[in-house]
Order: structure tokens, then C-alpha cells, then sequence
């Protein structure tokens, strides 16, 4: 069997690692990365840092408008699935790789399986959540991460092809985690252990408003605690634009970290303030507390549970980031670990 992987983004290499691994040779495995993260800090070291095999092809995509860099992905990848000929195309997540890899899928007539799906944050403002509807209603085969994913996807009439294996992203991070701690990395810039935080800011409801970002970037530096920024070359160039300086009182901005470092890191902050979905789980699963700069979102169970809190509004910031830490609780909402071993069962037993 001939299964055949499309990733563009950070958070699709972490997903993709326990996949590579489990599926050894147990099938053929064919890594197509789209190029939507092309600079090494977004990409190549993710490659390295985890162990994932050299892509089998890159598109070399590159940053653009949604509908460009869709359209061009949607090209290329129809061509390497006629030059592959795969029995699965597996679509991690809910990016512009995501949808393109599962609009080429269907329209050559070759099953698709997501993986991550039924989440939802229902802010059809994100380009996120529509990925992630249309894709889930494209595929064939859903792979959801939890059980409010599975009910997500039970509403939308799509039970029938879903299966719930548990979040990949759970395998990895422990698997790191573990070799992290052991190793005692010295945390970026030496600050010191359990105070500082750590902050990831992207989106475009949080970025391409001046004055939000403005409010956002002032709300940071006025934070107790250094503030450790870990800067996107997408913030870097807006807040050039618009004449604003990250380094600032409390702020220190630093280079997007390697995965395994980011999660060194956050096992030794104060907290995490961010608007990244994977970072939220990420810092629960480290129980570290999260404040997320958004309306919503895709992992409830991390509110529900205490380890992260809502503060859309940017003067709910200060408040929320300086909020003792949650009861200790041994909750696996995320799964055991093993989700990699379920994903690849089912995608063989699938096919035959």
C-alpha cells in the first residue's frame, strides 16, 4: 500500500513525526510538503529536530494570498498524485495544504483521510474553520483527535465515516517532553525558570488590525513577567509596517524555536499567551496555564478544565496571565499517546 502525506505547515511536521515512525514499513510512504512554511525556523528544522524523513517533493509554494496559494498547491499536488498513484492521501490539520490536498484528492478519485478532524471553533472569520469543514466533508475516511470532535462531526451527519483515535500531537509532544527534561536545556536568552512567559501572536483577527495589534503588543509588554515573544516573520513585517517595536518593556522577542526547544520552554514558563490552536493543547499537556487571545476555541476541554481562559478583549490580558494556576488534575482528554498506532490501523484496514 502506497499512502501519501501533505504537509505545508509547523504544526503538520509535529503531526506527521509519530505517523513516519509508525508507519515504517509497514506501507510506502510518500511525503509531499506544499512549501506554505518555507523558511528553515518554520520548516527544515522541524524535519531534523524530529526525525521525519526528507519530503519526497516540495512545491515551494510560498507565502501569498489564500486563493493563490491554494490554487497553486491544487496544481501541483494533482500532479504528484498522478505521478504517485496512492492508495490514502492523508491531510493533517486545517490549512491552505489541508483543503488544497483534499479538493485534488477527490476530484482524481482517490480517498482521502483527515487527520484532527471535527474540530471547530465556529468563527467562520477564520480561513481555518472552513478548511477544516469543507475537508472533513470531502474525505473519506475522519480521524478525530476527541470525543467533542466525534459529536461535532455526529451533528454534521458524518459519524458514519469518522473514527476516533486520539490526538497525535499527544504522542510527540510526551515522547519530546520527556527527552527535554532529561536533558535540562538551558531555556532562550537564559531567562530564568518559572518567570517568564511565553507568547505567540499570528492571526490576522490579532495582526492585520493596527490598532488591535497595537493594543495586543502594549497589553504583552506591560505583563509582570518577561515576555517572551516568539515572532512569526508575518509579525515581524507588520509591526515594521506600521512603525511599532516589539522589544519593549516587558517583551523579548526571540526567533520562532525549534519544536523541541518551544516545548522546553513552555515546561519552564509561568504561563503561555497565545492565538495558536496547537499551542494551547500543547501548554495543557505540559499543565502549563494558557491565556488565548481569541473568541473561541477548537480545544474546549482546556477551558473546561482551568488550564486556559478566553481574553479576547485586550485589557482582559494583564488579568488573566497573572491568575493562579488551575487544580492539578489527571485528565487525558487528548488521548494516551498511541494515537499514531490508531491512525495507521485504520487507514491499512480501510484499504483492505
Amino acid at each position: 500500500m502506497r499512502i501519501l502525506s501533505v504537509v505545508g505547515a509547523r504544526p503538520q511536521f509535529v503531526k506527521l513525526a509519530p505517523i513516519a515512525e509508525v508507519l515504517g514499513d509497514r506501507a510506502e510512504h510518500v511525503i509531499v510538503h506544499t512549501g506554505q512554511h518555507y523558511d528553515e525556523l518554520m520548516s527544515d528544522v522541524f524535519f531534523r529536530d524530529l526525525g521525519i524523513p526528507t519530503p519526497d517533493v516540495n512545491l515551494d509554494v510560498g507565502s501569498s494570498s489564500h486563493g493563490r496559494q491554494t490554487g497553486q498547491m491544487l496544481e501541483g499536488l494533482e500532479r504528484e498524485f498522478k505521478r504517485f498513484t496512492p492508495d490514502w492521501v492523508l491531510v493533517y490539520g486545517d490549512t491552505n495544504s489541508t483543503l488544497a490536498a483534499a479538493l485534488a484528492s477527490v476530484k482524481l478519485h482517490v480517498p482521502v483521510a483527515h487527520l484532527e478532524a471535527g474540530l471547530r471553533s465556529f468563527n467562520r472569520r477564520m480561513p481555518e474553520e472552513h478548511n477544516r469543514v469543507l475537508t472533513d466533508h470531502a474525505a473519506d475516511l475522519l480521524l478525530a483527535p476527541t470525543q467533542l470532535a466525534m459529536d461535532n462531526l455526529a451533528r454534521e451527519g458524518l459519524r458514519d465515516r469518522a473514527n476516533l483515535v486520539g490526538d497525535v500531537m499527544t504522542d510527540v509532544l510526551y515522547t519530546v517532553r520527556d527527552r527535554e527534561l532529561a536533558r535540562q536545556r538551558p531555556t532562550p536568552l537564559d531567562l530564568p525558570r518559572g518567570e517568564y512567559y511565553v507568547a505567540t501572536v499570528h492571526r490576522p483577527d490579532n495582526t492585520d488590525d493596527p490598532d488591535r495589534l497595537r493594543g495586543i503588543l502594549d497589553a504583552l509588554a506591560s505583563l509582570d513577567r518577561p515576555v517572551l515573544l516568539l515572532a512569526h516573520p508575518r509579525l515581524r513585517s507588520l509591526a515594521a509596517q506600521h512603525g511599532f517595536q516589539l522589544d519593549q518593556g516587558a517583551l523579548v522577542v526571540h526567533e520562532p524555536l525549534p519544536y523541541p526547544e518551544l516545548v522546553a520552554a513552555v515546561a519552564h514558563s509561568a504561563g503561555v499567551v497565545t492565538d495558536s490552536g496547537g499551542l494551547q493543547k500543547e501548554a495543557f499537556l505540559l499543565r502549563v496555564k494558557t491565556t488565548t487571545i481569541r473568541s473561541e476555541t477548537e480545544w474546549v476541554e482546556t477551558i473546561e478544565l482551568g488550564w486556559n481562559v478566553l481574553a479576547n478583549e485586550v485589557d482582559d490580558i494583564a488579568s488573566a496571565m497573572s491568575r493562579p494556576a488551575p487544580p492539578p488534575t489527571a485528565a487525558t482528554p487528548y488521548g494516551d499517546g498511541h494515537a499514531a498506532e490508531r491512525v495507521v490501523d485504520e487507514l491499512l484496514k480501510e484499504q483492505g
